[in-house]
């Protein structure tokens, strides 16, 4: 890489191990939030088994993703790795078309996670609507949620202007205020013995369910929203470039963050369906936990909950904040976003591509919804997860790449379990949230997010137009450097003869 080229986009410090890459994820577990009252709709009590089995789909996939992060330690996480597999070298004509794959799949990825900034803003603000009737009689929850996102996007951003370790301890300080009441909350309803197993086994799967078409593809639009929060594990990998020893210290992050997901995905919606029953749920779709907190602690309880809920919700918008400023970062510095997104400042924060984003999502608060930000930007992640799968597979097979090191390596003939889930996720997985859009909430989601994911193809043409330009620039200023450097070998010699 040239030095310009350094200046321009700026390197990614390797400043953290697996603990702090843990903690930075923990906010993951946290995504269960705005779908524990979702799923239950439409599978009933079998959502804890969705749950479970869409926390096992992410181990096989981020098993995938910890040999690329090991054998790609240079590159941020999903984003980089497609970027990098599918660029071809050698290409004739004037784009690369296998860049823009691989450009277009990070672009997927960044949508995916950029938009839980807006969503978890206009939940904060819900709550605290309802929590303070006096903010209630001064502020809309629009206003609320507007205000939240301002305070919330800039905190996380002054915090993480000074790089990534100290993101790390943010996360924390956060994880001890979320995750451990939390548990706390889901393992009490368990000792209190409020949980109430008939609650589960008398309503399994709803009264009208068949294994139609219909239900099949709806069943398909389940996993693909489920693999939004419960798969979302694998971003402990995106900070590849920042581990000190990225061989051990990716796929010990991605283990333990992988393990305690599994927990408490299914303990969670075990534990509120097991107290309210799937119609109770249902009752409260958005924020299921508070009768639970009711029902186990009293009102005080649901004060507590609520207020763990805001805290849960910050990590989870920092956890996300890093996340797609990384891969924002990681397109930059491959030509595939304008250069200009790639510039970190002198602690190797991209700090660019993090102001880009807080504004992107105060303009998604505006949508004021947060169930269609979700459903479009699952049609953006499960895009990411299945080309990037595709890209592990030609990463095994191709010349280019089969004979790198690997310090982490999934298991034998693992090729095929990513082409299976690659294959689940695309198309499978497309086609059922696209169609479980189309029931809920119409199509005014699905719209955005493919035009969302559409606006790439002309924002990649400018960035390919930048990069010849740069070179050209930067061949000219060499022909002028060596044109000079000939004169100057002359003149001594005119010199002397003369």
């Amino acid at each position: 890489m040239s030095e310009n080229r350094l200046e321009e986009v700026g390197h990614l410090k390797r400043s953290i191990d697996w603990k702090q890459g843990m903690a930075i994820a923990l906010g993951v577990p946290l995504l269960i939030l705005p779908s524990l009252g979702y799923l239950p709709l439409y599978m009933s009590a079998a959502a804890i088994v969705v749950w479970g089995l869409s926390v096992i789909q992410g181990f096989m996939q981020s098993a995938a993703y910890a040999e690329m992060a090991t054998t790609f330690p240079k590159v941020s996480g999903l984003p980089g790795f497609a970027q990098h597999i599918f660029r071809n070298e050698n290409y004739k004509g004037k784009y690369d078309k296998g860049k823009l794959i691989g450009g277009f799949t990070a672009w997927s990825y960044w949508f995916g996670w950029s938009p839980i900034l807006a969503i978890f803003a206009i939940l904060v603000g819900g709550y605290l609507h309802g929590l303070f009737p006096v903010l209630g009689e001064t502020f809309t929850e629009y206003q609320l949620a507007l205000i939240s996102g301002v305070v919330i996007f800039s905190g996380v951003f002054a915090v993480n202007w000074f790089g990534l370790k100290d993101g790390a301890m943010l996360g924390y300080i956060l994880a001890a205020l979320a995750l451990i009441p939390l548990i706390v909350l889901t393992v009490a309803p368990f000792a209190t013995g409020h949980v109430d197993l008939n609650n589960i086994t008398g309503n399994w799967l709803p009264a009208d369910w068949a294994w139609d078409l219909h239900h099949i593809l709806i069943l398909l639009g389940i996993f693909a929203i489920a693999q939004w929060s419960a798969c979302a594990w694998e971003t402990a990998a995106i900070y590849g470039p920042e581990y000190k020893n990225p061989s051990k210290d990716v796929p010990k992050a991605l283990l333990a963050v992988g393990i305690i997901c599994f927990l408490l995905f299914v303990l969670v919606q075990t534990a509120v369906i097991g107290v309210l029953g799937v119609d109770g749920v249902l009752a409260e779709p958005v924020s299921p936990l508070i009768p639970v907190a009711q029902a186990v602690f009293g009102e005080a309880g649901a004060l507590v909950t609520i207020m763990m809920l805001i805290f849960a919700m910050i990590l989870i918008i920092q956890t996300a904040y890093l996340g797609s400023s990384r891969a924002m970062h990681s397109m930059a510095t491959e030509g595939n976003l304008p250069r200009v997104l790639g510039k970190t400042n002198r602690h190797g924060t991209p700090f660019v591509a993090m102001l880009v984003i807080g504004i992107f999502n105060l303009v998604l608060i505006s949508m004021g919804n947060a169930a269609a930000i979700l459903a479009a930007s699952a049609i953006g992640y499960t895009l990411a997860n299945g080309i990037s799968l595709f890209a592990y597979v030609r990463a095994k097979s191709h010349p280019n790449f089969a004979d790198l090191e690997r310090p982490f390596k999934a298991p034998k003939n693992w090729k095929r379990v990513a082409m299976f889930f690659g294959l689940f996720n695309v198309p499978l997985g497309l086609v059922g949230v696209v169609y479980l859009n189309s029931l809920e909430i119409g199509w005014a989601s699905t719209w955005v997010g493919f035009i969302v994911l559409a606006l790439y193809i002309p924002i990649w043409f400018y960035s390919q137009h930048e990069s010849r330009r740069s070179k050209n620039r930067a061949a000219t200023a060499a022909a002028s450097d060596l044109d000079a450097d000939g004169d100057d070998r002359l003149t001594p010699s005119v010199e002397v003869s003369s």
